[in-house]
């Protein structure tokens, strides 16, 4: 069993850097073809489109893993932002601002595959930061 927890660890640091590198056309060895985020079927080409979308908005953008927990098949991690969004984020008029937030996410996997993932941000740290 700790050695099933330590690959889909393994395996989901690998998703990150691949995130990190902006290497998304390797993203379909990590997420599933027909994922699911928060509720909403993307399948793969729409979870691409919405992480590129995310690097336009924050070229900067870095997913920084500050807790990392695996119960397998789920995962779970806290990421840590320190960026510079160049407008909008999240509907906040950020406009260039130095901002850092996190996000608390969990991922289901289906064999090493990301197949589902419920995804909720720190909004409310962005906009104490902006002054809302």
């Amino acid at each position: 069993m700790n050695r099933h927890k330590d690959e889909l660890a393994a395996t989901y640091r690998q998703y990150i850097s691949c995130l990190n590198d902006r290497t998304f056309a390797s993203l379909g060895r990590f997420v599933d073809p027909v994922v699911v985020h928060n509720g909403r079927p993307l399948g793969l080409d729409g979870y691409r489109q919405m992480l590129e979308s995310d690097v336009r908005a924050i070229p900067d953008l870095q997913f920084d893993i500050q807790l990392l927990t695996v119960d397998p098949p789920y995962v779970g991690s806290r990421l840590g932002f320190d960026c510079t969004p160049t407008g909008e984020l999240f509907g906040l008029p950020v406009n260039g601002r130095r901002i850092q937030f996190t996000e608390n996410v969990f991922y289901e996997f289906s064999v090493s595959r990301i197949k589902t993932v419920w995804s909720v941000i720190d909004e409310a740290a962005i906009r104490r930061q902006i002054g809302e």
